[in-house]
């Protein structure tokens, strides 16, 4: 049986897409990258109204060209429309959140008695197998699930439920799977990671341990909140295992919006964080998401949004568009902003995004960096990212897949293409 899988959003759920994938092809399914299939699993993303769509496009695309497939649909949709897709009939299985560990066995059992009933299945957020066989060269490592801030905006809570952690020593046993089996780059991800907590165990502590565990690897830590990280913590980027960036989501420049947004923080708060971060390791890559046209935005608190992102110097700002999602604050706020202005504003900030790039590739020009060989193309050139999580390139001349290799990066090509911007990597 051939089982195929398309993920929208986030990195959780790329690490869960991960994990079922070599569930499946350990239970004998062959996974196959596109093509004809018996089974397509997709695992959905609902953040924004854009997202929806796309999922909706994609379901409505497989049953047309796959009629007589099997289809299960997964993911923070389920959990915010599960109603409208049951009733849809596009997919013949629906499955929540919190049950999509139980995925492989639902459809295993389909294809063996002829039916499934996923609500039989136990909740269970953390109980994924190792993903030995992934779509990626890095292995995706979920810590963390749910989230407790209710921001204005953000329906997260809604679907992925409250904060949870998953116990350490299941992670630290996750982290020695992977490595054992040749991965070289672990990811750090969850939907909250910096309020891991798991008994004596907090986000901090976990990090320090993984970075003792044995094993010539690198640690990334993915998207992740401003909270106020101690030095002892910003010592770490210290260590040759632990890449020295990270993804600080900030949300707006202005302190009128974070407050309306129902954020945590400050930019004054947001700017020393940021501070201490430079002034233990100047080179840190900073990158942010940045949410343009939330209700109440003036063309004043635009701009100092705008102020605060070129200030930060973000080497990449993930820009988006304010998304109205039915039963959050935010939906029933006055002063909605029109799409045509958040279009508007959102190419704004992509072209700051790209200035801020050009500097920050300016500066690292001539540096050493540590590059995990992800790709070899057809033209015989290497691809893959440096300890910053910097694009590089250079001719492989016998290097192989997944490998380490040091390089001294210099030109730069693509400038005008943020999506396309890499170094040229000299070994």
């Amino acid at each position: 049986m051939r089982v195929s899988f398309k993920t929208l959003g986030c990195r959780v759920n790329l690490f869960e897409t991960d994990a079922l994938a070599s569930r499946f092809k350990a239970g004998g399914y062959e996974v196959v990258d596109g093509g004809e299939a018996d089974v397509f699993v997709v695992n959905t993303c609902t953040v924004t109204n854009t997202s929806d769509q796309k999922c909706r496009q994609v379901l409505h695309q497989i049953r047309r060209n796959h009629p007589d497939a099997l289809i299960a649909v997964t993911g923070c949709m389920v959990n915010h429309r599960k109603a409208e897709l049951i009733q849809s009939g596009i997919a013949d299985y629906v499955i929540d959140n919190e049950r999509k560990s139980a995925l492989f066995d639902i459809i295993d059992e389909h294809f063996k008695k002829g039916y499934s009933d996923p609500e039989g299945y136990d909740r269970d957020l953390f109980s994924y197998q190792p993903a030995f066989d992934t779509f990626h060269t890095r292995s995706l490592i979920k810590i963390h699930d749910g989230c407790n801030n209710f921001c204005s905006y953000c329906i997260i809570p809604m679907v992925r439920g409250r904060a949870t952690s998953r116990p350490a020593n299941d992670i630290y046993d996750n982290i020695r799977s992977v490595v054992d089996h040749g991965f070289k780059e672990v990811v750090l991800t969850g939907v909250n990671m910096g309020r891991y907590h798991d008994g004596n165990t907090d986000f901090e502590t976990l990090v320090e341990h993984i970075i003792n565990i044995e094993g010539d690897f690198r640690i990334r830590v993915s998207s992740i909140e401003p909270d106020q990280f101690s030095d002892r913590f910003l010592q770490l980027f210290q260590h040759e295992k632990l890449a020295p960036h990270m993804h600080i989501c900030l949300q707006s420049g202005s302190d009128d919006t974070l407050k309306r947004m129902h954020r945590f923080y400050t930019t004054d708060q947001f700017r020393e964080l940021c501070q201490r971060i430079k002034t233990f390791r100047p080179d840190f890559n900073l990158t942010t998401d940045i949410i343009v046209g939330f209700p109440g935005e003036t063309e004043t608190t635009f701009q100092e949004s705008c102020d605060f992102a070129r200030e930060i110097g973000f080497s990449h700002i993930h820009t988006f568009k304010y998304s109205k999602r039915t039963g959050t604050k935010a939906a029933s706020m006055p002063d909605q902003v029109p799409e045509t202005v958040k279009t508007e504003r959102s190419e704004v900030m992509r072209r700051i995004s790209l200035e801020n790039k050009r500097r920050y590739f300016e500066q690292m020009k001539g540096t050493r960096e540590r590059m995990l060989i992800e790709r070899i193309d057809a033209n015989g050139r290497a691809r893959g990212y440096g300890a910053h999580y910097l694009p590089i390139q250079f001719s492989a001349q016998g290097q192989t897949k997944n490998s380490f290799i040091e390089l001294t990066i210099s030109d730069i090509i693509n400038k005008d293409n943020e999506d396309r911007m890499a170094f040229i990597g000299k070994p």
